[in-house]
């Protein structure tokens, strides 16, 4: 699978973009394994007070990743986000083997901190196959440079913000639509947005790795995607947000290798928001215009209460 990914755009450190001490997301997301099923890791913050829910979930399926042999790469996850994480503990992994056959693999996952569950994950694991191969056209967009940069914004106008802050160290975000209103007014009633992003500082070749590591992204700006008629990207506002979110649940389909150190454009549609619930969806495009993966998500979204 290595020799197959996307070799444009690797990541590679930016001495003008006044990002400074960018952090490895390989390193974030690495895991220790004091047994064959069980593995452990350190999440980070997130929407404060909360770690970041993309962190567990990429880790979770490294875990499950770490029980699979035989060349089988993830091909589809389905996770439960069941209770908010707390960035400074620990989260153990435990994996269940399901089924091993002679082309698929299937593993649950099991996130606990302090004893409790957070976070059930269900993936399945397959063997690289010569099949038909067929995929809709890439959607136009701007070139990554083209586009706004809020985590360098961020790191020039609010540098004690970034320095405190884990994920606009450790990943490149690009917005092809700036304008929040805009985006928001659609007469068909979605809110669209695209971006680019990858991994901040390139990865290890792995192919386990940068699958955990696309899932880690595609959970950045998914659900913010229903906040747009409310708020605009969070990198670019140093209030306190007016919109509660967290994600409830999350499936991703992995249609073709990809590096998670190279650009990737992900489009991203809400459909529906009601009930205190927002469905997304998201589509990951590698630049060379193949569909890398699908997204699938639904969200908790709440107006937050005024501070007192």
């Amino acid at each position: 699978m290595g020799a197959q990914y996307n070799q444009l755009a690797v990541a590679q450190p930016d001495a003008t973009s006044g990002r400074a001490d960018l952090l490895p997301l390989g390193e974030l997301l690495g895991l220790e394994a004091p047994g064959d099923s069980a593995f452990t890791g350190m999440p980070h913050m997130g929407r404060p007070p909360r770690a970041f829910g993309g962190v567990t979930l990429a880790q979770a399926l490294l875990a499950a990743g770490r029980t699979v042999d035989g060349g089988r790469q993830p091909h589809s996850l389905h996770a439960y986000f069941l209770r908010s994480v707390a960035p400074e503990a620990s989260v153990a992994y435990e994996v269940e083997r399901l089924r091993d056959g002679a082309s698929y693999a299937a593993r649950q996952v099991a996130a606990r901190q302090d004893g409790m569950t957070v976070l059930s994950l269900s993936a399945s694991f397959k063997k690289p196959e010569n099949a038909l191969d067929h995929q809709p056209e890439m959607p136009g967009a701007p070139a990554p440079d083209d586009c706004e940069a809020p985590y360098e914004a961020m790191a020039r106008e609010h540098p004690e913000r970034y320095a405190e802050s884990v994920i606009p160290r450790a990943v490149d975000l690009r917005l092809v639509e700036a304008d929040a209103d805009e985006l928001a007014a659609r007469a068909d009633g979605m809110s669209r947005r695209r971006c680019w992003l990858r991994a901040a500082r390139p990865l290890p070749d792995e192919p386990l790795l940068h699958t955990a590591a696309l899932a880690y992204l595609s959970d950045l700006t998914i659900s913010p995607t229903a906040a747009l008629p409310w708020e605009p990207h969070g990198a670019r506002s140093a209030r306190r947000p007016r919109v509660m979110l967290a994600s409830l649940d999350h499936a991703m389909w992995f249609h073709r290798p990809a590096r998670a150190d190279a650009w990737l454009l992900y489009a991203q549609h809400t459909t529906n928001l009601s009930d205190g619930r927002a469905m997304s969806r998201g589509e990951l495009w590698a630049q060379d215009g193949q569909l890398v993966a699908s997204v699938l998500q639904e969200a908790l979204i709440r107006h937050r209460p005024a501070a007192a």
